[in-house]
C-alpha cells in the first residue's frame, strides 16, 4: 500500500506522474479539481455546495474540499492507499488532510516535490490546449493533439485559456510559491518530503519518484 502527496507548480507534471503511478501501483488518482467537477455533474450537496463558490469565480473553501476528500478516503478503492494530485495547497488543508487520515486510521508515506524552473513552466503551460467538452488537456509542442486544433478523445475545438497566457502563468506561480513553502517545511521537518526533478522525460521521472517512495516505505 501507498499513500503519497504530490507537489508542484502548474504545469509541473502532476496529473501526468498520478495516472502513471495510478496504473503501476493499482491506487486512485484523487484530485481536487476532478473531484469538485464530478460532485458538481453528481448534483451532491457538497457539489451544490461547490457549484455556487466556482460559479462566483471563488475558491472554494476548505470547509467544503475537505468533506469532500473525508468522503473520498473512506471509499474502499483508497483503502489501498492513494496518490493525492496537487492536494494539499495550503497548511490548513493540511492539517486537515492530518484529521481526516488520523480518523481512518492510516498515514502518509511520502510526499514527493516536483521541480521544475519557472522558464520552464511557463513555457509548458503557455503551449497549452484545453479541450472545453470533456477536459482533456494537450501541449503544442510536446503533446500535440493527433489532428491540430482538434480534441482526440471528442473531436472538440480546443481552446487556449485565459490564465494560461505568460502574465497569467507568472502571476499563479507567485502565488503557488507563498502557498507552496510553508507546505514543504511542514512535510520537510516530518521527514516526508522528496524533491524530485520534474525536468527530465516522464518515465525517468515516474522511476525517481518511485525510488524515493520505496526509500521512505523501506524505513
Amino acid at each position: 500500500m501507498k499513500r503519497v502527496i504530490l507537489l508542484g507548480p502548474p504545469g509541473a507534471g502532476k496529473g501526468t506522474q498520478a495516472q502513471a503511478l495510478q496504473a503501476r501501483w493499482g491506487v486512485p488518482q484523487i484530485s481536487t479539481g476532478d473531484m469538485l467537477r464530478q460532485a458538481v455533474r453528481d448534483g451532491t450537496a457538497l457539489g451544490r455546495r461547490a457549484q455556487g463558490y466556482m460559479n462566483a469565480g471563488e475558491y472554494v473553501p476548505d470547509d467544503v474540499i475537505l468533506d469532500m476528500m473525508q468522503e473520498r478516503l473512506a471509499r474502499p478503492d483508497a483503502a489501498r492507499g492513494f496518490v493525492l494530485d496537487g492536494f494539499p495547497r495550503t497548511l490548513a488543508q493540511a492539517e486537515g488532510l492530518d484529521r481526516i487520515l488520523e480518523r481512518l486510521g492510516v498515514a502518509l508515506d511520502a510526499v514527493v516535490d516536483l521541480e521544475v524552473p519557472e522558464e520552464e513552466l511557463v513555457r509548458r503551460l503557455s503551449g497549452r490546449l484545453v479541450c472545453p467538452e470533456c477536459e482533456a488537456i494537450y501541449q503544442r509542442d510536446t503533446q500535440p493533439p493527433k489532428t491540430p486544433g482538434r480534441c482526440d478523445r471528442c473531436g472538440a475545438e480546443l481552446v487556449e485559456r485565459e490564465d494560461d497566457r505568460p502574465e497569467a502563468i507568472r502571476r499563479r506561480l507567485e502565488v503557488y510559491r507563498s502557498e507552496a513553502e510553508p507546505l514543504q517545511r511542514r512535510y520537510r521537518e516530518q521527514g516526508l518530503l522528496h524533491a524530485v526533478n520534474g525536468m527530465g522525460p516522464g518515465d525517468s521521472t515516474l522511476r525517481e519518484i518511485e525510488r524515493s517512495v520505496d526509500a521512505e516505505t523501506a524505513r
